[in-house]
């Protein structure tokens, strides 16, 4: 227990010790929620690497690789990776030029303040939220295995260990420990694949000892059971706002897609090795082992406390980068999408550096009470990922790539996209969900423009092609 202390210790006294420093540093909204439009190539690889290395990567895809094996890569973090560089080579430079702060704040530039509503409230609510509490779930596991926690106690001191970096740091003290960060992350994911592959019996053995279906991209339930989960996740990657705040914080558009997309490349290799240390738990441990619990299991149980410190301390550096991310994105769209564009376009900086951190207070909070009732970290992930695809993703390419997309149409997409979504587990229909989801939100967008025109409040434009007046407004 004194390794695991030690080590604990001297982590969050380095990173209360930054977020302090930003703490009297930063005095600007834009600084604190999007770092000022003004960071450089390596603070972006850095955060890219940690805010993606959370607890659906440390957690989620081991319990993936336990569970299914191989296929676990191709469901999740190939799909992820693969929507994400999408979004990166077609759409980062012509986003990063608009000068904007969310999702949200795209539709609202577009089509009127009123349609950035849903999107807002989606990545706050339905995504900011749970995603948050997965962080706090998984750095729970920690204080329980470490030093027997009981699970509630564990679940508010991971909430004021997040909540206090990220009201005092914001955005760029996220941005610079992330980038000290990604390197223990790095590290201490591969040392963990490498201890227990061997563990395992070693490359060969766990390849001689695992059922084929487990080593098959296919899985053990099939290949359209793979597409479909790959294609229920990897949509929302088009729409993630943390990899949007990375876009538009770099300081230019070339280093914003250039970092960027080292950053994802990077990830691309290192999501590997969740699921090695997931198939080769298969090994040794029970499989009715509860997958949310391996990585801590392993950790705890296989390493030395002065090699098992180490590598806790970077799961814990993946899970608070990931959780400030997740608030600071919930905040965002809060402060700006509600408070700046709806109740007071005319607040002072003083009043929107307020709202900044009452509204990390709210999102912070609200995590903490969705920890105290679920569990499932995969679950939780694919419902928020579900969700937010299908109701946002083609009204965003319509945005990109179609001048006849109107206020109507994207509203209309956007409420039928969710309400069938979420009517969908009442209905009894074998469909798959997603594609539910999409076929109504393509339904009423195309169908709402069409038979639309255009709103007085609209700024006509194909985005990837046309600027917004923010290019030019926010210089």
């Amino acid at each position: 227990m004194g390794w695991y202390l030690a080590y604990f210790i001297v982590y969050f006294a380095a990173m209360f010790g930054i977020g302090f420093y930003y703490f009297l540093k930063v005095k600007n909204a834009d600084d604190y929620l999007i770092g000022g439009w003004n960071m450089g190539f390596w603070p972006i690889v850095g955060t890219v690497i940690s805010t993606w290395c959370g607890a659906s990567v440390f957690i989620g895809s081991v319990g993936l690789g336990f569970t299914v094996g191989a296929s676990g890569y191709i469901r999740f973090s190939l799909a992820s990776v693969l929507f994400t560089l999408i979004l990166l080579l077609v759409f980062g430079k012509a986003l990063r030029r608009q000068r904007l702060y969310t999702l949200a704040d795209l539709f609202g530039s577009r089509f009127g303040p009123t349609v950035g509503i849903i999107p807002s409230l989606l990545s706050a609510v339905v995504y900011a939220i749970p995603t948050t509490a997965m962080q706090y779930l998984a750095m729970s596991t920690i204080w329980t295995a470490c030093f027997g926690m009981e699970w509630n106690t564990a679940l508010i001191l991971s909430f004021v260990l997040v909540f206090g970096f990220t009201v005092l740091g914001g955005l760029p003290g996220t941005i610079i420990t992330d980038a000290l960060q990604a390197i223990l992350i790095i590290v201490g994911i591969i040392v963990l694949a490498a201890a227990t592959l061997h563990y395992a019996g070693g490359w060969s053995n766990m390849v001689a000892n695992t059922p084929p279906e487990y080593l098959s991209p296919a899985g053990p339930y099939g290949f359209s059971e793979v597409l479909f989960f790959f294609l229920s996740v990897g949509p929302f990657y088009l729409v993630w706002q943390s990899s949007w705040q990375r876009i538009f914080a770099a300081k230019s558009e070339t280093v914003s897609l250039r970092a960027n997309t080292l950053g994802v490349v990077i990830c691309a290799f290192i999501f590997i090795c969740p699921a090695i240390i997931g198939i080769a738990c298969r090994q040794f441990l029970p499989l009715d082992t509860n997958p949310d619990m391996i990585f801590s299991k392993v950790t705890f149980e296989m390493l030395p406390p002065y090699i098992g410190g180490l590598i806790y301390c970077a799961l814990l550096a993946a899970l608070v980068t990931s959780a400030d991310s997740f608030i600071l994105q919930g905040s965002s769209n809060l402060t700006h999408d509600f408070y700046r564009q709806l109740i007071n376009p005319k607040a002072t900086n003083k009043q929107l550096m307020f709202w900044s951190r009452l509204t990390v207070l709210i999102i912070a909070l609200g995590a903490l009470i969705v920890a105290f009732n679920f569990t499932g970290i995969i679950a939780i992930y694919q419902w928020a990922l579900r969700l937010t695809a299908t109701t946002i993703v083609l009204p965003f390419l319509a945005t990109m790539l179609w001048r006849g997309v109107t206020k109507t149409g994207a509203m209309s997409g956007m409420l039928l996209g969710l309400v069938s979504t979420l009517v969908w587990p009442y209905l009894g229909i074998s469909f798959d969900q997603t594609f539910f989801g999409f076929i109504f939100c393509a339904i009423g967008l195309f169908g709402g423009s069409l038979l639309t025109r255009h709103a007085p409040e609209e700024n006509v434009a194909a985005v990837l092609w046309e600027d917004l007046p923010t290019a030019t407004e926010r210089q």
